[in-house]
């Protein structure tokens, strides 16, 4: 005969209705302790005496419910994600599932499908891999076969952060927070992101890729900016040299020397802000981190190899980013102003030598003149 187990709360409802039958006890003092009517009891009483025991196992106990997904289908989800989306986080790969192989799930309904197969989210917390540790340990323990040993190691191995944010701006343009990224995000060789984002509103103004991170990268995201929003009133930057240039042994403010950037910004009234403090600039840091986990991904499965088809990609992929994290830019008032022809812009961003230094200022002072 077999065995019948029951839960804690059918083991409670059987041994109280067992002593109720055998004592002909109080049908009322049983139905306050199971929290239930007499009616009910009297149900209770009458399956006992009919089934015994086994009347107590809840009736879907072993049955897959109807809207479960079958083992194929979560070999399939878990195929899918070791071949093509292997690199993503759980919510970026319930998104891609959607959008590009048509299977609609929930984000926890995939949590629990890799889990399950102790595939972790790259952005995962320590607490997790440390507990999912812990259980694989276990199970190693109570393995009898090599080949089952060897299996949870490997699950072992597969197993084995941010500031507060700071307030945002009030001003859609009040403040630009730049930065450059050096990472894997498409072939195998790193390439550095240059990046732009409103602290406002969190809109991504600016992206540009280039072999490194150099004053060119920020001038063409910085000519993104002057042609799409106009003149913001502040830039916030590392403190690097493209940015920021003080002479040797000088702590006077009047012996700095303009960087090509600096003056380009002097030259449009832009207010330039450096610091070597991550916290200076938390949204574009921010910023890089949700881009490390999805860009390299949309840029794989859209076949980019080279930083000009990038660069090309970034325009459609700022405005897809933007509706999906940012706040809607009619939320605040901009504070940008006015649009400059390009032909200015060229001018304002043009790299200078000494030589040419003079002839393009004097350039710039005419076509000021001429359109004041």
């Amino acid at each position: 005969m077999r065995k019948v187990e029951l839960t804690v709360k059918e083991n409670l409802k059987y041994l109280t209705i067992k002593k109720l039958v055998e004592t002909n006890g109080n049908k009322k003092r049983a139905s306050i302790k199971l929290g239930c009517t007499v009616r009910h009891v009297d149900r209770m009483i009458a399956g006992y005496k009919e089934k015994g025991k086994a009347y107590f196992i809840h009736g879907n106990r072993g049955r897959t419910p109807s809207h479960a997904l079958s083992e194929e289908q979560k070999t399939e989800i878990e195929q899918l994600y070791l071949s093509k989306y292997y690199d993503c986080n759980y919510t970026v790969f319930t998104e891609f599932l959607a959008e590009r192989e048509n299977i609609f799930l929930s984000i926890d309904e995939v949590r629990v499908i890799l889990r399950d197969k102790y595939i972790l989210s790259p952005r995962s917390h320590k607490s997790t891999r440390k507990r999912l540790r812990k259980q694989l340990l276990l199970e190693q323990k109570r393995a009898k076969s090599k080949s089952e040993k060897e299996k949870i190691q490997a699950n072992i191995v597969a197993v084995e952060d941010a500031h507060p944010r700071q307030p945002r701006c009030q001003y859609f343009g009040e403040e630009i927070q730049m930065d450059a990224c050096i990472h894997l995000w498409f072939r195998n060789t790193k390439t550095a992101l240059h990046g732009a984002i409103d602290d406002s509103t969190g809109n991504l103004v600016g992206l540009y890729f280039d072999e490194q991170e150099t004053l060119n990268g920020y001038y063409n995201i910085t000519k993104q900016i002057l042609m799409k929003y106009g003149i913001p009133y502040k830039f916030k930057t590392d403190k690097r040299t493209v940015f920021e240039y003080k002479k040797k042994g000088s702590s006077l403010l009047e012996e700095d020397t303009f960087t090509q950037f600096a003056y380009a910004c002097h030259q449009l009234g832009i207010q330039l802000e450096t610091s070597s403090v991550p916290e200076f600039k938390p949204r574009i840091e921010r910023a890089f981190q949700t881009l490390q986990q999805r860009l390299p991904q949309e840029l794989r499965l859209a076949n980019i190899t080279t930083i000009e088809e990038a660069n090309q990609f970034l325009s459609q992929y700022i405005k897809k980013f933007n509706k999906q994290f940012a706040l809607c830019i009619n939320h605040n008032k901009s504070v940008f102003e006015k649009q400059l022809d390009e032909k200015k812009i060229n001018l304002i961003l043009a790299v200078l030598t000494k030589r040419k230094l003079l002839i393009e200022v004097i350039q710039l002072n005419l076509i000021t003149n001429i359109t004041d």
